[in-house]
């Protein structure tokens, strides 16, 4: 069967967000470009349009108006400290170090596209052994990614240049064709006829996500840090982020490089609305629960905390015999406190609806809470101690939890509060007061107090899974987004001249420029901006 065969400029394989901008910056150019996506149209977006929409910027008007002081050269403290790079490390660092002095074009671009953000900038991955962000820079996009991607959808159908653009979905790309070094077209399969077709451009950008959607790769990559992979892992990423083009990348002499370094999260649960394979919904723990391990046991010596250093608590729980844990809490705290790390269960800010958006900060995401209580096996409930150990015990077939070990975690957590509060002596009570020092967090954060009282009750148990989520490492680029080829010269750039990877696929610019730890709100940020470089390249040559 003859492929069918398409024509462009530029073709883009993978319509996120880090295709979508390619795209936007190219037809603003007047190219033509052809996007060869995989998933179906109404998904259009990836796994940007399914999440929180946090964006990470330096001194931005939301943080001087909360008088919160900021800068280039501190944010690069901040990031290089929590990157933790390999000594041997060069195109992550120039990559990070490009970045971070460009953030506020990145808050002007996509504030151009008509895209507006929550006035309080939310305070995460503050740092725990390594320093992380001293201030906040979570900058939460209102209607979250989901709004973030509809705005730059809407912007395209509105381009005078739109014509130029060309999408085809349920498209999946599979090879290169090579002559004379330069890639002359992609070749795939048409999934809904079940047909080959051949896409020829002067130009190829891989926009294709990273590999964590392949739990075969997330395993076979697996951090020496973190043990062995668990038993369990879910899958938070997108099906697609498979890691295919990487490999073809490879083959042909292309650098693939950190693809051991992911960022996971510690709080995932199976999807009580699962709508792929393995799907994990990410939650956001509350920091007044408790997290203990599979036999009921407080993790330590240092207590686990959210929002502190995510690997961390990913390398805590893979520490543990059995990688899997738990939070203990109660509905008071569920209310206030449980969240979910996407647009999914955060309908308020998603359809920008404030009212409904501030209901659920001052009463509670009472869906979330419902939805969990009602559909979710690993979210449980019950009005003892012992009712709980043993519904625990039950979920899991086994006998793990011990009644007097569980008791004992609540209770000496439980015990600071018949003492004076000037003499509270727990970490994490240290660690809440904190966090309520700055007002982003105050109103979602409860004061510390007791677990196990009555009025707060049901008591809730909540079994949590390591989640696959984000790849930081990825395609090897120069600061064009142009693929460089395996050199033993570390600071080689020797590239493809006609080959780009950007965002995710390219582990948010050079094959890794986060190093072992995210500062949040980064990854919509870097896809944008590699993106931007490789449209930029493309344009000028």
């Amino acid at each position: 069967m003859e492929p069918k065969t398409y024509k462009a400029n530029t073709v883009i394989i993978g319509g996120g967000i880090a295709g979508i901008t390619t795209a936007i910056e190219l037809i603003n150019a007047n190219k033509t470009v052809i996007i060869i996506e995989r998933d179906f149209e109404k998904n259009f977006g990836g796994l940007a349009k399914e999440s929180f929409g946090g964006m990470f910027f330096i001194n931005s008007r939301q943080q001087r108006l909360s008088k919160i002081k900021d800068s280039v050269e501190q944010a690069k403290k901040d990031w290089f400290s929590f990157a933790e790079f390999d000594q041997h490390e060069v195109w992550g660092k120039k990559w990070a170090n490009e970045f971070l002095e460009s953030t506020h074009k990145i808050y002007e671009w996509v504030s151009s596209k008509k895209v507006k953000f929550f006035p309080v900038v939310h305070w995460v991955e503050r740092g725990l052994l390594q320093p992380g962000n001293s201030v906040p820079r979570f900058h939460m996009v209102w209607g979250t990614g989901h709004g973030l991607i509809a705005a730059l959808l809407k912007h395209i159908e509105e381009h005078p240049n739109n014509k130029n653009l060309q999408v085809y979905f349920q498209h999946k790309a599979a090879d290169f064709e090579i002559e004379n070094e330069t890639i002359i077209s992609i070749k795939g399969i048409d999934e809904k006829d079940n047909e080959p077709f051949s896409c020829e451009a002067e130009n190829v950008v891989i926009a294709t996500g990273g590999i964590n959607g392949n739990m075969k790769k997330v395993r076979s990559h697996w951090h020496k840090e973190w043990r062995t992979p668990p038993n369990v892992i879910l899958n938070g990423s997108h099906q697609f982020s498979d890691g295919l083009i990487h490999d073809k990348v490879s083959d042909m002499g292309g650098n693939v490089t950190n693809l051991n370094l992911m960022w996971n999260y510690a709080a995932g649960i199976p999807h009580p609305y699962p709508k792929r394979e393995n799907h994990g919904l990410s939650l956001v723990p509350p920091k007044s629960a408790l997290w203990l391990n599979y036999k009921g046991e407080r993790m330590g010596p240092m207590p686990l905390v959210t929002s502190f250093d995510t690997r961390y608590l990913v390398t805590k729980i893979c520490e543990q015999e059995k990688q899997y844990s738990w939070q203990i809490l109660n509905e008071k705290i569920a209310y206030k406190e449980l969240g979910v790390s996407g647009s999914e269960f955060n309908e308020g800010i998603k359809n920008k609806k404030i009212i409904s958006f501030l209901y659920s900060v001052l009463k509670g995401n009472k869906h979330l809470i419902k939805s969990l209580e009602k559909d979710s096996p690993n979210y449980i409930t019950a009005n003892s101690v012992e009712e709980l150990a043993k519904k625990m015990n039950a979920l899991t077939g086994e006998n793990d939890i011990n009644i007097d070990t569980l008791r004992e975690s609540i209770e000496s957590y439980d015990a600071n509060f018949e003492r004076g509060k000037n003499i509270w002596n727990d970490d994490q009570i240290r660690r809440i007061m904190h966090t309520r020092e700055y007002k982003g967090d105050r109103k979602r954060t409860l004061k510390p107090q007791k677990l196990n009282q009555k009025k707060s009750y049901p008591l809730i148990a909540i079994r949590e899974f390591i989640l696959s989520r984000k790849s930081l490492g990825g395609i090897q680029t120069n600061l064009n987004s142009q693929v460089l080829k395996i050199s033993k010269n570390k600071d080689s750039n020797n590239s493809f001249k006609n080959l780009y990877a950007v965002g995710e696929a390219a582990g948010f610019g050079g094959g890794g420029s986060h190093g072992k730890r995210a500062l949040e709100g980064t990854f919509l940020a870097t896809c944008i901006f590699t993106a931007q470089k490789a449209a930029k390249h493309i344009t000028d040559n």
